[in-house]
This record gives structure tokens, sequence and C-alpha cells, in this order.
């Protein structure tokens, strides 16, 4: 399988959500996305963008994707957070994650970011085994904590 990996571009969008719907699928929250192709177009390719995305592309289709952004740890400094590496169902087993990994990972050891973090669903045993066979740590001991739209709303309704 012939394929290469490059930066997205704005015109990438459709094809971005597209990949973030499927994998909304596979994580079975398919009702969970609510971002548009004008959120992506925005907060990705505007003046200050929020993320970074990495596309792997075969025949002028792209079937997956790395979408990551920067962030600052108080011990460590300088982090990448991978917030999704997404190959379409059917392209799958053909190295193309592997690849986008490898790309987020280069781009993190050629910038000296000190660390990069993700997380992985309990039950994606395919996904744990990758990550613990290329040398990633999970970590048992932290949890994922989130505020989602309505709680916000209402803890900011109820301390006002």
């Amino acid at each position: 399988m012939n394929f290469s990996i490059r930066k997205a571009k704005k015109e990438d969008a459709n094809a971005i959500l597209t990949l973030i719907k499927e994998l909304a699928v596979f994580e079975k929250e398919p009702e969970a996305v609510v971002v548009t192709v004008e959120d992506i177009e925005r907060d990705g390719f505007g003046n200050q963008p929020l993320f970074q995305v990495l596309v792997a592309e075969t025949n002028y289709e792209i079937v997956g994707m790395a979408l990551f952004y920067y962030r600052y740890s108080t011990w460590k400094g300088k982090t990448i957070h991978l917030e999704d590496l997404i190959v379409k169902n059917n392209m799958r087993k053909q190295n193309i994650g592997s690849a986008l990994y490898d790309a987020v990972l280069k781009q993190a050891y050629k910038e000296k970011v000190r660390r990069v973090e993700w997380v992985v669903l309990d039950w994606n045993t395919p996904a744990r085994n990758f990550y613990i066979k290329s040398g990633a740590k999970i970590l048992s001991d932290w949890e994922t904590v989130q505020m989602d739209e309505e709680g916000l709303k209402k803890y900011i309704q109820n301390n006002q």
C-alpha cells in the first residue's frame, strides 16, 4: 500500500470531520460529535491554530489522520497531546496508523517535547497493545476528569 503523510490543509477539513465521525462510531458515541467543518477550518487553520493535523493520503484520498496540540506541563514544560489518531476502517492493517503515530513522535522529538500523551479506551485492546509495544506506558493511577457543556452551565449558574 502506497500512502504519504503530510500536514493537513484547510481544504482537508471535510475529510477530517468524516474521520472524526468514523472514530465516534467506532467508540460507540456517534451522536457525540458536534464539531463542524467550519469549526475545524477556524480552529485548526485560522490565524492562531488550536491544533495541528497530519493526514495519511493514498490516491488523493485522505484515509487517516493524527490531530494533536501543544500543552504545557508545570513539571515537564512543553508537551504534545495526541487527541485522536484515526484510520478509516477499510484501510486498517496497512501500517497507516503506525506511520501517523511515528510522524507525531518524530515531530515531538525534533521539537524537544518532553512528553507526548493521549488517552485510550480500556476496551481497545489492539491499540493498548500497540502503544505498550512501542514503549508507551498506560497509567493506571491517573483518571481522566471532564466537565461537559451542561456541567459548565450548571456550575456557572450555581456559582454566580
